[in-house]
């Protein structure tokens, strides 16, 4: 099943997709509060309620929403694919690099990018996102993980490198600007994948291909992550993991390629389809 939110920002509507671009409305099945319409339980049954449902929703001059109600928190890994390590010349992590992009930096799929005042250093990354449909807190093995997850989606872990990097402190400075976090279209459930440890990922940068990989490339999969990261904080439904970026951004050319005004960002992921943002001073 392939969900996704349409409507003006703070309004969107909850549907199924269907054929030729249109939907079908389950917005029933949203209640006020936490989404509990994302636990796996739940999902069966919007699922078994599209298929009862006409394809009514014209897609085709919609705006899209992120494929989730503004997440609780974001939680990214670093440093997770063998090629971009190398390309930014720093070592293997013994264990994974967490960091937190707060809920309000999550846009909708297609929405502009705001490059921050002055910034020089605005960076683009394709990432596989996990969304979280379970509550899960110290879970005992990896094998827990897939319990919990609710589906996958694309997101554009956006970085301003010159903050994150150069401004003293965590990480954190360069990736919670506002917009920084483009997610979407479509929250996949995970029966509609075959192997997400085999899935191709790219970027291009007005219509040039920046990145081109494959998530067998992470150091750390997807079960690990889920598991490793509720030893230290607890998911709940509708957190969101951004699994990690692979070789190609900006910061791995020589020299640097970096963002400006007007450029258009293109990100896909078997599966997931397309999302496509213009990065606006």
């Amino acid at each position: 099943m392939r969900l996704i939110r349409w409507g003006t920002p703070g309004r969107e509507r909850l549907a199924v997709l269907g054929d030729d671009n249109y939907a079908i409305d389950v917005q029933d099945f949203v209640q006020a509060g936490p989404p509990t319409w994302l636990a796996p339980s739940r999902l069966q049954a919007i699922a078994d309620a599209a298929a009862e449902r006409p394809a009514t929703v014209d897609l085709s001059a919609a705006r899209i929403g992120s494929p989730v109600p503004q997440p609780g928190k974001v939680v990214c890994v670093g440093m997770n694919y063998a090629g971009h390590i190398a390309e930014v010349g720093m070592d293997t992590p013994p264990e994974p690099t967490l960091f937190l992009k707060a809920g309000d930096t999550v846009v909708g799929p297609y929405d502009q990018v705001s490059i921050p005042p002055n910034s020089k250093k605005t960076d683009y990354e394709v990432e596989l996102a996990v969304v979280i449909g379970e509550r899960a807190a110290y879970l005992s093995s990896p094998n827990e993980s897939a319990a919990v997850i609710a589906g996958f989606t694309i997101s554009n872990d956006v970085s301003e490198r010159e903050y994150q990097l150069e401004r003293g402190g965590q990480w954190d400075k360069g990736k919670n600007c506002p917009t920084f976090n483009p997610l979407g279209p479509w929250l996949v459930t995970p029966d509609e994948i075959q192997d997400v440890q085999a899935l191709r990922l790219t970027s291009f940068v007005n219509g040039d291909v920046r990145q081109d990989s494959t998530t067998t490339d992470m150091v750390y999969g997807v079960e690990h992550l889920v598991w490793y990261i509720s030893q230290f904080m607890t998911l709940y439904p509708g957190d969101v993991i951004n699994t990690g970026t692979p070789a190609g951004v900006g910061m791995g050319f020589d020299p640097p390629r970096y963002l400006d005004h007007g450029d258009t960002v293109a990100l896909s992921i078997d599966g997931l389809g397309r999302q496509q943002q213009q990065f606006m001073r």
